[in-house]
């Protein structure tokens, strides 16, 4: 049996008594406080609207009561065959206790000798704080082990201080130094980088944009000017500043930083034809920007008169296997004078391993022009003539570009900028 008696109040209520058919061998009731309703059935005080707690194997049993004379009477119901609850790892004794209270950002103001706000500045605007200021303030957030609550902050500002880019690899030394460059301009700003790697092979652009969209960055930064139409609204209605990098676009989203791939290899060739050359071949990734730079490549040598001999593709990105495979594909061609143009210096580097290989003469019957001016381009032997485009100083002015309109400024006519290249001659032409 089990004696309920009044909490509330100085006046003991009836005595009432409960029977719980519940086996002494096994199963045990839990604290808990309970008041009754209209009917008398009981409440528990602790959230839900059960009548008891007992162990497995008694649920469903029923106990007998009579109806409570007051409904505004409470009452504790007393533990019967209680089992103590012992301490797990996950909860020692007193763990609560033994915790430090977390660092404010009271604290480190008190710290800096500054105000709240002056410390939230130097977080989230550290270009509006003194360099004095801004030191002193991160002397003592290293100190006291301070670690901001950006989500917070971002919701109360609408800012993530969080900028998405998307470019199709890192693997390449081209785009490795796009995104160097542009973490390093974002983040002495202020902002983080969220990467993305989109890859080369045709995915569904519009699921990558709204997962990243998602996430609520301030900004974007995006490789190329090709989209769906899908994802090219969701990018017109996102209303964030978007720079568009490595391309050129006739309707560009916002910004353009970029140059013309066709324009690349159209100048590729004409630098062969300068040096005599009649007979033309590409070997290129199957990324919508190599082929552009091959395209250019064979229409100006065949527009100025030259025979366009082979034109292969390899899947992207460009790699040095496929460059040697390509030139034993190309062997057969090689019995006279050929300009060989490849769309990445990976390529063209294996390519040049092949013909070394197979005994095939550089530059006098195979010359050879990549594009991206790797570093083993210059320490090759021969080097490797190929096609310089600034990556590191792109990412910069994509950046510059963004931070600019984060500021709050308008959008300028050099928002749509043509990122310069050029050829560089070495050995292997």
């Amino acid at each position: 049996m089990v004696d309920i008696q009044r909490e509330a109040g100085s006046r003991p209520c009836p005595p009432l008594e409960y029977a719980f058919p519940v086996p002494p061998s096994r199963g045990a009731l839990s604290k808990a406080a309970f008041v009754t309703n209209a009917n008398g059935a009981f409440l528990n005080l602790l959230g839900s609207d059960i009548t008891y707690h007992a162990a497995p194997g008694v649920h469903g049993q029923t106990f007998r009561h009579a109806p409570w004379p007051d409904i505004s009477r409470r009452a504790r119901l007393c533990i019967i065959l209680r089992q103590p609850k012992e301490p797990t790892l996950s909860e020692p004794p007193h763990a609560a206790a033994n915790h430090p209270a977390p660092i404010k950002i009271t604290d480190v103001a008190a710290a800096a000798g500054v105000a709240p706000m002056t410390v939230s500045r130097v977080i989230n605007t550290p270009d509006r704080v003194s360099p004095e200021t801004t030191a002193r303030v991160q002397e003592a957030i290293d100190r006291l082990g301070y670690v901001p609550n950006l989500i917070a902050g971002g919701l109360s500002s609408r800012k993530s201080r969080m900028v998405a880019a998307i470019v199709p690899t890192i693997a390449h030394p081209m785009f490795a130094g796009v995104v160097q460059a542009f973490t390093e301009s974002m983040r002495r700003a202020g902002y983080q980088v969220m990467l993305s790697i989109s890859g080369y092979e045709d995915t569904d652009d519009e699921v990558l944009f709204r997962a990243l969209l998602g996430r609520r960055p301030d900004a974007l930064l995006l490789t190329g000017s090709a989209y769906s139409p899908g994802a090219l609204q969701m990018l017109i209605e996102a209303r964030i500043p978007v720079v568009e990098i490595w391309d050129v676009s006739t309707r560009p989203i916002d910004m353009v930083i970029g140059f013309d791939h066709m324009q690349v290899g159209a100048e590729v060739a004409d630098f062969f034809r300068a040096r005599g050359h009649d007979r033309f071949a590409t070997l290129t990734a199957s990324d919508s920007r190599a082929l552009a730079r091959g395209r250019g490549f064979t229409r100006a040598a065949a527009k100025a008169g030259g025979a366009v001999v082979s034109e292969q593709v390899a899947s992207a990105p460009g790699t040095i296997a496929a460059g040697r495979s390509g030139l034993r594909a190309l062997l057969p061609l090689l019995d006279q004078r050929c300009a060989l143009f490849c769309s990445s210096d990976l390529m063209a580097f294996g390519a040049l391993t092949e013909a070394r290989v197979q005994g095939i003469g550089v530059p006098d019957r195979l010359a050879v022009c990549g594009f991206g001016n790797f570093e083993l381009s210059a320490l090759n032997e021969p080097s490797i003539t190929t096609v310089n485009v600034e990556g590191v100083q792109t990412g910069r002015s994509a950046a510059s570009a963004l931070l600019r309109r984060l500021a709050g400024e308008e959008r300028r006519d050099t928002d749509q900028m043509q990122v310069p290249f050029r050829i560089i001659e070495r050995a292997s032409t």
